[in-house]
C-alpha cells in the first residue's frame, strides 16, 4: 500500500497556527502508512514591517511552498488566521498564485480541511471556514468537516475554545493566549480525521 502524504499548509504571524498545525501533523501522523508534513505560505510583508508588529522569526524548520508542490500531496489542511473573517492575506495570495494548476483541475477530488485562528469571539470562528471554502471549490477538491467527531469536547462549555463542526480553531486574544489543552485535542483530532479520509480515497479500487 502506498503511503499516504498529506500536507498542513499553513501561515501563522505570531505562532498560534503553527502551534495547532504541529498536532495536526502529529494527529495525521498516528494514522498508519500517512506521512504529514509541515509548509508554510511565504510571508508578504517586508522585514521592516513584521518588526515593528513584533513578529517573531518564522520557524526554520518548515520550508516554504510552491505551489506546483501541491500536486505530490494526497490530501491537505490548511491553517490560516482570520482577518476581518476571511483567510490572511499572504494565504490568499497563495492560492492566487495557483491558477496554473486550475486550470489543468490537478487537485480535483483530493480532501482538505481546514483550521484557523482569530482573537476573540465574533473574529471569524465559523465564517473564516466559510469563506475559505470557496478556494477549495473552485480547485474541486473535496472539503472534509468534522462534523461533531470530536465528541464530548465539543459541547464543552466550561472554558473559552475554539473551533466548530467545520475544523479546529483557537483564540489568540491580543496574543498572549495560546491553544488551550482542548484546542489541541481537537487539532489532533482532526490530522487524524482528515488523513484517514485521504488514506481511503487513495486506496479505493480504480
Amino acid at each position: 500500500m502506498d503511503t499516504t502524504k498529506i500536507y498542513i499548509v499553513f501561515y501563522s504571524l505570531y505562532g498560534h497556527v503553527e502551534t495547532m498545525a504541529r498536532e495536526i501533523q502529529r494527529g495525521a501522523n498516528a494514522v498508519q502508512g500517512v506521512e504529514a508534513s509541515l509548509w508554510q505560505v511565504p510571508e508578504t510583508l517586508s522585514d521592516v514591517i513584521l518588526q515593528k508588529m513584533r513578529a517573531p522569526p518564522k520557524p526554520n524548520d518548515v520550508a516554504e511552498i510552491k505551489p506546483e508542490q501541491l500536486l505530490e500531496a494526497d490530501g491537505f489542511l490548511f491553517g490560516f488566521p482570520s482577518r476581518f473573517g476571511v483567510m490572511a492575506a499572504q494565504c490568499k495570495a497563495f492560492f492566487d498564485a495557483t491558477s496554473d494548476i486550475w486550470k489543468t483541475q490537478a487537485l480535483a477530488g483530493k480532501p482538505a480541511g481546514i483550521f484557523w485562528s482569530t482573537g476573540f469571539h465574533g473574529g471569524g470562528q465559523e465564517l473564516t471556514a466559510l469563506t475559505a471554502i470557496t478556494q477549495l471549490a473552485h480547485h474541486g477538491m473535496i472539503y472534509v468537516p468534522l462534523g461533531y467527531t470530536f465528541g464530548s469536547g465539543m459541547f464543552e462549555m466550561n472554558e473559552v475554545k475554539g473551533g466548530s463542526s467545520y475544523g479546529a480553531g483557537t483564540y489568540a486574544a491580543e496574543g498572549s493566549r495560546q491553544p488551550t489543552q482542548l484546542e489541541l485535542q481537537y487539532a489532533f483530532h482532526q490530522g487524524k480525521y482528515v488523513a484517514e479520509i485521504a488514506k481511503k480515497l487513495k486506496n479505493q479500487p480504480q
